[in-house]
């Protein structure tokens, strides 16, 4: 079984930027990457709005450049994915990933939250290609554009009321005829002249070739079908924490989020977590690099006081 002092779960801007100040702090930590090096903004086409790239920046760039900073200074990247933690008698922890075992002083888990998806055809084919889960990412590139969002909740009319700064149209799709959303948010959306609603309707396919240019549409009571041209589809069904492997072991929230101190130590001593495992409210890039630095400082101070 292979020893560490620090081990890292997770290869997002949180893990990366953890493992960045580990590593400064000479404890040489080891990253296990999980099944998509750099997480969410791997496979974000643009990004403008992280501090220092004045002209943007693509996720894959900024994770290479991530990665590199935190390698430097002795971070060691495992591409590999962790099936198995027993954080009940450590320190040391137990890790187990498909190819080997680990124990570790310390972890810090930065596994991140994994949006819902609607599992229909074209969604996958067109991630960064017209669809998104995240209008603060990806709304500025929809200037003058028409766009629907698919949703009835707070997140949804939140992000649309976002993207009707820049799309000159956005139509709601939601399956149900009433919104879930509070009313202060219902009010405001009923009031934008840009928000228009399709009640009672299910999106069954997007459609394009190369980039999103319709959506088939079903209406759920009459069972007819038609097709709606767009230049974007912005999901907001709601996020799960991609928290299954700690269940039991420990504290979330009713949703699955896992809980942290201001020291960003989740319920047990010498387990941390940051980005979005942990944060259910901003889910920013700038975030999560803020939450990896405070876990990686807090490590760092953990490790000092347990060998005093």
């Amino acid at each position: 079984m292979q020893k560490e002092k620090v081990l890292i779960i997770g290869s997002g801007p949180a893990g990366l930027t953890a493992a960045l100040y580990t590593a400064r702090a000479r404890l040489e930590p080891l990253v296990i990457s999980g099944n998509q090096l750099g997480g969410q903004i791997s496979i974000t086409n643009e990004v403008e709005n992280y501090p220092g790239f004045p002209e943007g920046t693509t996720g894959p760039e900024l994770v290479d450049l991530m990665q590199k900073q935190a390698e430097r200074f002795g971070t060691r990247l495992l591409i590999d994915e962790v099936t198995e933690v027993d954080f009940r008698q450590g320190p040391p922890f137990r890790v187990k990933t498909n190819g080997d075992a680990y124990e570790a002083e310390a972890v810090i888990i930065c596994v991140g939250a994994s949006p819902k998806r609607l599992g229909i055809p074209g969604e996958e084919e067109m991630i960064g290609r017209g669809v998104s889960y995240c209008a603060t990412c990806d709304g500025f590139f929809f200037r003058e554009k028409d766009v629907v969002v698919v949703g009835g909740g707070d997140s949804a009319l939140e992000e649309g009321l976002f993207l009707t700064r820049f799309a000159d149209q956005v139509r709601i799709i939601h399956r149900r005829d009433e919104l879930r959303a509070g009313e202060a948010l219902k009010r405001r959306a009923f009031a934008n002249e840009k928000i228009s609603f399709v009640w009672d309707t299910v999106v069954e396919e997007i459609q394009g070739a190369g980039q999103v240019q319709k959506v088939r549409l079903r209406n759920v009571k009459t069972d007819s079908s038609s097709d709606l041209d767009t230049d974007g589809v912005f999901i907001f069904i709601g996020h799960y924490p991609n928290s299954d492997l700690f269940k039991n072991q420990l504290e979330m929230d009713d949703i699955g989020y896992l809980i942290t101190d201001e020291k960003m130590m989740t319920s047990v001593p010498g387990v941390f977590a940051a980005g979005e495992i942990q944060d259910s409210v901003f889910r920013q890039i700038a975030t999560s690099v803020g939450q990896g630095c405070a876990a990686g400082m807090m490590t760092e101070r953990w490790l000092e006081a347990q060998e005093e």
